[in-house]
């Protein structure tokens, strides 16, 4: 295992019943990010097949892979706060389990968010040419364009799992199950700016998918009411400033600001100007959509 203060990025992959996709996927990471400080995460979300087996015949061959598993199934939100939770890294990247997403573009992505300013929280994959059915693809486009519109994130592609975000900033994030589509939208509640960059998408080529797109469609449109009630609710602090003891000097830090917002004082990106900080890359508006 690479030693704790040399490790750069955490790489988290939650897993469920994906015991065909997992192994190649784990070798396909591990090959994209050679020569780097990296872990690879797997998070286990109580499967029934051999996947948790399959990985761990893997860790001679990938000496920075980390295998955790859930005892009860609990969701891909949940895994992924797992895997967030036990990374070492202060960047984490994040891709789903089935393969679909490229681990060639991961690295770039993580160091896109490496190179930004600490007010960068996330990068997130923004799919060019998705390849799913045209049934998901009109199920995501519907469930896009409605949350885009009542968040305001300027996200055309939240659903994308290939993302890099800041651990620290990933924490901040109020927890809710299904919370991982909305990413965008939670890390602008926080203050933080998100960006967007192309990447490849891939067919599924092992299992089959958790989710229908009815149920897909369902339950984002449900998550979306509370992430309206959470954005409305948000209340920003401003400039948060502190008096010395001698001769009232004031002190402006950033830290307080941070600190404020983890004890419950306040939670910035409560106004619509705040959650526009979002850049978009070299792909336009629609790309994340057929």
């Amino acid at each position: 295992m690479t030693p704790l203060m040399t490790l750069d990025i955490s790489i988290v992959v939650p897993v469920y019943d994906e015991e065909g996709a997992a192994p190649g996927l784990a070798r396909e990471i591990a090959a994209a990010f050679a020569g780097r400080a990296y872990e690879l995460i797997f998070v286990d979300d109580a499967s029934r097949d051999g996947v948790f087996a399959a990985l761990q015949a893997l860790a001679a061959e990938i000496p920075a892979l980390r295998l955790v598993r859930h005892a009860r199934n609990a969701g891909q939100s949940r895994a992924i706060r797992t895997g967030v939770a036990a990374a070492r890294a202060q960047i984490v990247v994040t891709l789903d389990g089935d393969g679909q997403n490229d681990p060639a573009d991961a690295p770039r992505l993580a160091d896109l968010l490496a190179a930004g300013p600490p007010s960068l929280g996330l990068v997130g994959g923004l799919r060019v040419r998705r390849r799913d059915s045209a049934a998901r693809r009109a199920a995501s486009r519907i469930a896009n364009g409605v949350r885009r519109r009542l968040l305001d994130d300027a996200a055309a592609d939240t659903g994308c799992g290939l993302k890099a975000f800041r651990r620290e900033a990933f924490l901040k994030l109020p927890y809710f199950d299904h919370m991982h589509r909305f990413l965008p939208a939670l890390m602008l509640r926080e203050g933080y700016e998100v960006r967007f960059e192309p990447v490849g998408h891939r067919p599924r080529r092992a299992g089959r998918s958790k989710y229908t797109n009815l149920g897909r469609l369902r339950a984002s449109l449900l998550d979306l009411v509370g992430v309206v009630w959470l954005n409305r609710r948000a209340r920003d602090p401003g400039q948060i400033v502190e008096a010395s003891g001698q001769g009232g000097e004031q002190h402006r830090h950033q830290e307080e600001v941070e600190r404020a917002r983890e004890d419950g004082h306040g939670n910035s990106g409560g106004t619509r100007s705040a959650r526009r900080r979002a850049r978009i890359g070299p792909a336009t508006e629609r790309a994340g959509e057929p």
